[in-house]
């Protein structure tokens, strides 16, 4: 059994973040219920390009919307209207988390926050991912991911310096406060469990990325230390920790330790510089970092990226400079299951990367996303609606 099944979270989400995080739920056996308004064609990651499945045809083709939404089921609800609330409402008493990422003010609008959702049932967990927070004078500012880089501080700390402002190439603040949704989540339905009453919790992306600037956070409030920069995506305090160039390209280096350093002298032919008093300890190394970023291109220009990695082997903590492509590509990932084969509802099969999290012994589940509202019917069957009934409510904000 996988450690969350048992676990049902109604997820009002789109996009990105929310989805990821309750995506990770998803795959640890959670039974995650999509609420998407079908006037407005549900999730907006359904139609976002530029690839599709099946020429893009039926409402889960997006390969997008696919990345963020395997092993969940939709239903089809507008919560603006009667018949929709019903439904949720419904739907809530039976789940232990409402999990949403909307702007901050329209969750109240919505009622998806605990003084709203405890009325219809005491125990009930209300996960809120947010841009800004839900009060305050950015409740209603939608938020992005590279805005919040931006804002945050990471396009001073990524790149070259003397070269524009860059964002890092992944959406990761998105990815980041998506797995601190989850985390959210779990502990508020652990504390539910415990004490029978529910609550809200609170994430944000925009405390998430000013949160993950982390120890160069503490070096600017701490000793106002102001990070900038640094060549060839150097480490700011420990070298040698950048890349370096070989024969037919580049490799990155991280002796974090002083035990890589010397490792690193011996492996390359110059077990004398483990000595040299300009290269003793980190200190020494960073002082003439520049001089020796030079000796060690020279060196390492005489063999290949694939050489030196077979010199290196782990006893040097070392890496080759692959694009997306090759780091797809890389026997270790499918050595590592790190792919998995889904299974399309029409035939065939794509392929996605697999939870990081692994339960061994479990095989993962390996649903594709649901089309919009592919599940409504199976889900009012659930929850004991008649035909009668049904029919009503497809004038009322269901389906």
């Amino acid at each position: 059994m996988l450690p969350l099944a048992g676990l049902r979270i109604v997820a009002v989400e789109q996009y990105g973040a929310g989805p990821f995080g309750t995506q990770h739920l998803a795959d640890l056996g959670a039974d995650v219920i999509k609420v998407e308004n079908p006037a407005l064609g549900g999730d907006v990651a359904r139609s976002v390009g530029p690839h599709f499945l099946d020429g893009g045809e039926s409402s889960a083709s997006s390969l997008f919307f696919q990345s963020f939404n395997r092993n969940k089921r939709s239903i089809a609800l507008d919560l603006s209207r009667a018949g929709g609330r019903r439904v949720f409402h419904d739907l809530v008493r039976t789940a232990d988390a409402v999990a949403c990422n909307n702007r901050g003010d329209v969750q109240d609008k919505l009622g998806l926050t605990y003084a709203h959702l405890g009325k219809v049932k005491q125990s009930i967990v209300c996960a809120h991912l947010t841009g800004y927070g839900r009060e305050g004078e950015r409740a209603a500012w939608p938020g992005y991911d590279y805005l919040l880089q931006a804002e945050a501080g990471y396009f001073a700390v990524t790149g070259e310096p003397g070269s524009p402002p860059a964002r890092m190439g992944l959406s990761i603040v998105d990815f980041m406060a998506g797995a601190y949704l989850a985390l959210a989540v779990v502990s508020g339905v652990h504390q539910a469990r415990e004490t029978g009453r529910g609550r809200d919790m609170d994430v944000t992306l925009f405390d998430t990325a000013v949160f993950n600037l982390n120890y160069l956070a503490t070096w600017y409030l701490a000793s106002g230390h102001n990070q900038g920069r640094e060549p060839r995506s150097a480490h700011p305090s420990l070298t040698p920790c950048q890349l370096y160039m070989t024969k037919d390209g580049w490799i990155y280096l991280m002796c974090n330790k002083e035990k890589f350093w010397e490792e690193l002298c011996g492996k390359i032919g110059r077990a004398e510089w483990a000595i040299d008093p300009r290269f003793a300890q980190f200190s020494d190394r960073l002082r003439n970092r520049e001089a020796l970023t030079g000796m060690l291109d020279d060196v390492l220009s005489e063999k290949t990226t694939a050489e030196w990695m077979a010199v290196f082997a782990g006893a040097v903590p070392a890496a080759p400079l692959n694009d997306v492509a090759q780091a797809l590509d890389n026997p270790f990932v499918a050595n590592r299951g790190r792919i998995q084969d889904l299974s399309q509802p029409g035939g065939g099969t794509f392929r996605m990367l697999a939870s990081p999290i692994q339960c061994p012994g479990e095989a993962p589940p390996a649903s594709p996303g649901p089309a919009l509202g592919g599940d409504t019917e199976a889900l009012l069957d659930e929850l004991g609606y008649d035909s009668e009934t049904r029919l009503r409510l497809l004038d009322t904000g269901v389906g």
